[in-house]
C-alpha cells in the first residue's frame, strides 16, 4: 500500500483537565509512541488495523485514562467503554461499562461479526470471556491514590481515540474510555455512541469531554452529516464549537476529511485536546502551540 493518502490522527483526552497522573513530557512522548507504529500498520494494513493498534497501545500505557489507568468509579470499580467504525460496512460495535479486560476496543472490533453489535455491563464481560479475552485487572497505583483522595473536581476527563484513512479511500475512527471517575456506576459515556464516535466514507471523528455534553450536541454524528451535505470540515468545526461554548460544554475532537483535511477543535481555552497526528508530509502534536488545528 502507498502512502500519498494515509493520514492518522490520534488523541489521549483533554489536556489539564486529565488530573496530575503525568506530566506534559510523558503524554506527547506515549502519544509519540503510539502514533509511529500504528502509522506503519496504516501503510501495510489499512485504517481499522491502525486505528485499532494506536488504541490498544493507548490503551496499555497507565498514564490515559483507558483500558489499564482508567479512572475508578464511585463504588471504586473500573468500568470501561469503547466503540469502533469504518466506511467498509459502516457497522458501528461497542462495549460500554465493560470491566476486567485489557483492551475494550479489541472487544468492541469483535462484536462487528456479531447479530447484536453493541454489548454493555455483565453481558459485555461474558461475552469477552467466551470469546477468550483473558482476565485483566485495569486499576494502577496513581489512579487508586487518586480515587482515595476523592477529587473534589469531578469534571476531569479523559479518553483516547483516532482516526484514520488509507490509500483506498477507507476512514475508520475508534474511542476508548475508562469514563470521568467517581461518576455513578451505570452512567454511560459518549465514546460508545455515534455521540463520540463515528465514520463514514465522508470522514471520521473521535471525541473527548464531558459525556453528557458530546451527547447533547449529537457531536460526531454531526460533522459526518453536515459534511454529507457538503459543508466544508472547518466550518462545522467552528459552528460546533461556538455552539458548544454558548451551551458552557466541554469538549474536543479529533477529525478528518476523505480528502485528508485534519481539524482538532475543543469548545474552551482551558481544554486542550492531547493530539498527534502523521501524514507523508505533516507530523505535529499538541506540544506545537496550534490547539485548533486545521490541515
Amino acid at each position: 500500500m502507498g502512502n500519498g493518502k494515509c493520514k492518522l490522527i490520534i488523541h489521549g483526552g483533554a489536556g489539564r483537565l486529565e488530573g496530575k497522573v503525568a506530566t506534559k513530557e510523558q503524554y506527547r512522548v506515549g502519544l509519540q509512541e503510539a502514533l509511529h507504529p500504528s502509522f506503519e500498520t496504516l501503510l501495510q494494513e489499512g485504517a481499522r488495523a491502525a486505528v485499532l493498534h494506536a488504541i490498544r497501545l493507548l490503551e496499555s500505557d497507565p498514564i490515559f485514562n483507558a483500558g489499564t489507568g482508567s479512572k475508578l468509579q464511585r463504588d471504586g470499580r473500573v468500568r470501561m467503554s469503547a466503540a469502533l467504525m469504518d466506511s467498509v460496512d459502516s457497522i458501528f460495535s461497542g462495549v460500554i461499562n465493560i470491566y476486567d479486560v485489557e483492551h475494550p476496543i479489541s472487544v468492541a472490533d469483535s462484536l462487528r461479526g456479531e447479530v447484536h453489535h453493541l454489548l454493555s455491563g455483565n453481558e459485555a464481560t461474558e461475552y469477552a470471556r467466551r470469546k477468550g479475552f483473558p482476565f485483566h485487572d485495569p486499576i494502577t497505583m496513581s489512579r487508586f491514590i487518586e480515587y482515595r483522595k476523592a477529587l473534589k473536581n469531578r469534571e476531569k476527563f479523559g479518553t483516547v481515540g483516532a482516526v484514520a484513512l488509507d490509500e483506498d479511500g477507507i476512514v475508520c475512527a475508534g474511542t476508548s474510555t475508562g469514563g470521568i471517575g467517581n461518576e455513578t456506576p451505570g452512567r454511560v459515556s459518549d465514546s460508545a455512541s455515534v455521540a463520540g464516535t463515528y465514520a463514514d466514507e465522508l470522514g471520521g471523528v473521535s471525541c473527548t469531554g464531558k459525556g453528557e455534553h458530546i451527547i447533547n450536541q449529537a457531536v460526531a454524528a454531526q460533522v459526518i452529516y453536515r459534511l454529507r451535505d457538503g459543508v466544508p470540515l472547518k466550518t462545522i468545526l467552528l459552528d460546533l464549537m461556538k455552539e458548544g461554548a454558548s451551551r458552557n460544554h466541554e469538549f474536543g475532537l479529533i477529525s478528518l476529511d476523505k480528502n485528508g483535511r485534519f481539524g482538532v477543535r475543543s469548545t474552551k481555552n482551558s481544554i486542550s485536546v492531547l493530539y498527534a497526528l502523521k501524514d507523508a508530509s505533516h507530523e505535529l502534536d499538541f506540544t506545537t502551540g496550534r490547539r485548533n488545528l486545521i490541515l
